[in-house]
């Protein structure tokens, strides 16, 4: 892997011991104008329970790179990885390969595994038989600042 792909900075596991329930808009919130009249919240949404499935195998993983930003995973972002889901092709894995982990997309093409990058200015990466090669989580969301 060349020094640019995006890569694991940082590993956390996922703690839902706390409970933060923020408020919730019930009303649809259009790209416009929002409308005076549904200026009132009316549920709370704790985000622990829309991003985590399995707790005890959801890590939070910062990425370093910018080989997926077309897939919109951008350097210092962080993804929600699962570890407990089996990976499908067409994926965003968490990979190891050769001892490096990366960040990529699951491909199989002619009966062939690939990693491929989403940026064009990186290669994907084949996997060959003697590579050294295992999936370490399925990612299931990216959390960055607009």
């Amino acid at each position: 892997m060349s020094e640019n792909e995006l890569v694991i900075t940082e590993i956390q596991p996922a703690d839902t011991s706390t409970e933060l329930k923020l408020p919730m808009a019930e009303a649809a919130c259009p790209a416009g104008f929002p409308s005076p009249a549904e200026d009132y919240m009316e549920e709370r949404l704790d985000l622990n329970e829309h991003l985590i499935d399995n707790p005890a195998a959801t890590f939070f993983v910062r990425v370093s790179g910018a080989s997926m930003v077309d897939a919109g995973i951008h350097n210092g972002d962080i993804l929600i990885v699962d570890r407990s889901l089996e990976p499908s092709e067409g994926e965003i894995v968490i990979a190891v390969l050769d001892g490096q982990l990366a960040v990529k997309r699951l491909v199989k093409e002619k009966g062939e595994f690939y990693l491929f990058s989403e940026n064009d200015d990186y290669e994907n990466l084949k996997i060959n038989p003697e590579s050294d090669f295992r999936i370490w989580g399925v990612a299931t969301n990216v959390i960055h600042r607009l």
